[in-house]
């Protein structure tokens, strides 16, 4: 059994996402390999290649590549598998792996298993459905298993690898999409799901100006910012700060939740963090059922002491 993990990148550094996704590939037995489809892409092979575990890189280079266009990405795949080497391919359960996985599975004619966090044996893995509510267990008897992969249920795989890269044939420009343009926030607060800790405000918080009282606790941290989905829907916060079962999937070593009640669709998105410290003003929140640490009290009086304890 071969596994290939479809490597998320920029063409010039690996996407964090890459290493918890080569971590599953590994647990589900034999040799894993990286596809690192880009342009200019070298410095992201290498990366590849140090990562441990790793037996080979394969990179596709083409200026149709560039910017991760789904047609193309697929299609190299679907060359890759017509090899007939690879029991598994996996790719992180990001918008890059959603996009891009549904499309090889279709066209495979293999039924996708979506955001595994566990690897029970090679044909079998768990999933999380109703919100984390529940886990099921899935078994696939497709020839070959299509996976996208939850990176909070996996730890990163270390460096220390020294695979071999080999350059594989590009596919051509499917010409079925072209990229437009590209939008980014500029942020000094670590990227949402790779921090490791976050701070996350919610309706409590009560409006846009408000959420700035966040803001020191977050320095004192070196934390990242997040929301829930009534703060975003409220127009307080920009949508990728979103945490929840519609927003970004986060597993911080903390996780403070600051005036969030605990919608169900919010929790799906953060009980995972090792640790949880809640702040809200209702000793009935949802929020309380999940957190390691509770604090029944006014946001506004509580965080501004929280920031002046911590010096």
């Amino acid at each position: 059994m071969v596994a290939l993990v479809i490597a998320e990148h920029d063409n010039g550094s690996l996407k964090g996402a890459t290493h918890h996704t080569v971590t599953a590939a590994a647990q589900c037995g034999g040799d894993v390999h990286i596809l690192v489809a880009g342009s200019g892409c070298g410095a992201a092979a290498e990366a590849a290649a140090k990562i441990a575990g790793v037996s080979k890189v394969l990179v596709a280079d083409a200026p149709h590549f560039a910017d991760g266009l789904a047609e193309n990405v697929a299609e190299q795949i679907l060359a890759q598998a017509a090899s007939g080497e690879y029991s598994h391919i996996l790719a992180p359960a990001t918008a890059f792996g959603k996009n891009i996985l549904p499309r090889v599975a279709a066209k495979l004619d293999v039924a996708q298993i979506s955001e595994i966090t566990k690897v029970d044996s090679p044909d079998t893995f768990e999933r999380p459905i109703y919100a984390g509510n529940a886990i099921a267990t899935v078994q696939s008897s497709d020839k070959v298993k299509v996976i996208t992969v939850r990176g909070t249920g996996f730890d990163a795989a270390a460096e220390g690898g020294s695979a071999a890269i080999e350059n594989v044939s590009a596919v051509a420009d499917s010409g079925k999409s072209t990229f437009v343009g590209r939008e980014l926030a500029k942020s000094d607060r670590p990227e949402l799901t790779a921090a490791k800790v976050i701070v996350s405000g919610g309706r409590g918080i009560g409006s846009a100006d408000n959420f700035k009282i966040l803001e020191p606790l977050a320095d004192k941290l070196g934390a990242a910012m997040g929301a829930s989905r009534a703060a975003v829907d409220a127009g307080f916060v920009p949508n990728d700060w979103q945490v929840g079962q519609t927003g970004k999937i986060v597993a911080p070593t903390l996780y403070i939740a600051v005036g969030i009640s605990g919608a169900i669709q919010h929790l799906a998105g953060m009980k995972d963090s090792k640790t949880i410290v809640a702040i809200n003003k209702d000793p009935e929140a949802p929020i309380f059922s999940v957190a390691d640490y509770g604090l029944v009290g006014d946001l506004f009086e509580v965080v501004p002491e929280l920031v002046k304890e911590l010096g």
